[in-house]
């Protein structure tokens, strides 16, 4: 269940620090966890302690973020990473959406870490490859629960047949749900480290308490040896 992640030469230049943080494993999805929700609500908790509205843009992952989309030509403003967005929601106190447990899982990482996490079903991917690039004008990409997103400039993983995932909102085609019974995270740095290892790690350990993992493999890739 290996994939090969490969960078483009433009990622390489525009984000030269940029590391990810890769999990392939078997999983069991259930449609809540509770005893998870109370991690969420837990975090969620410290989120609105921590942080003012205007303070969120300036965590460390979520400011490298930010700064790589201005680099590859989008604005952050307009089109937000999606650990921005969830933290935005926590602070304003709109709550979580609940999605499923491997989703729920994924958001909570997002939410402590503040990187921006593609989540597949493994399955539905096409091929053993995924490489990172930068968005097409025009090209199709339909985000999950958005419709059509403007991907023009975005950082965009790709599998043979086109787009399935970017900081801002992952692909339809390749979407958790209840039947995905394999599991491919990608934790994305677009800075220094910030801790990606011991988010990796930590990610690991949720999915082995609250979706029964197994056959779990994990790896570090970087830009600048990738």
């Amino acid at each position: 269940m290996y994939f090969k992640i490969n960078l483009s030469d433009k990622i390489k230049q525009v984000c030269p620090e940029f590391q990810a943080g890769i999990i392939c494993a078997n999983v069991t999805n259930s449609e809540e966890n509770l005893l998870l929700w109370e991690e969420i609500t837990t975090e969620c908790e410290r989120l609105k302690q921590m942080f003012s509205l205007e303070q969120i843009n300036q965590r460390p992952s979520i400011l490298a973020t930010r700064n790589a989309y201005k680099r590859t030509g989008k604005d952050p403003n307009r089109y937000r990473p999606s650990a921005e967005a969830l933290t935005r929601r926590v602070v304003r106190n709109l709550g979580l959406y609940r999605i499923n447990t491997l989703v729920d899982l994924i958001n909570l990482v997002s939410l402590r870490s503040g990187y921006s996490i593609g989540g597949f079903d493994a399955e539905k991917i096409m091929g053993d490859e995924l490489t990172l690039g930068i968005g097409r004008a025009g090209e199709l990409f339909h985000g999950i629960g958005r419709g059509p997103l403007n991907i023009e400039g975005l950082p965009v993983y790709r599998d043979a047949e086109g787009g399935i995932g970017t900081p801002t909102s992952d692909e339809e085609r390749t979407k958790i749900t209840l039947a995905t019974r394999k599991i491919l995270i990608i934790i994305n740095s677009y800075g220094t480290d910030n801790g990606l290892l011991e988010t990796t790690i930590y990610t690991e350990n949720l999915l082995k308490r609250f979706a029964d993992a197994n056959d779990i493999e994990h790896q570090i890739i970087r830009g600048s040896t990738n």
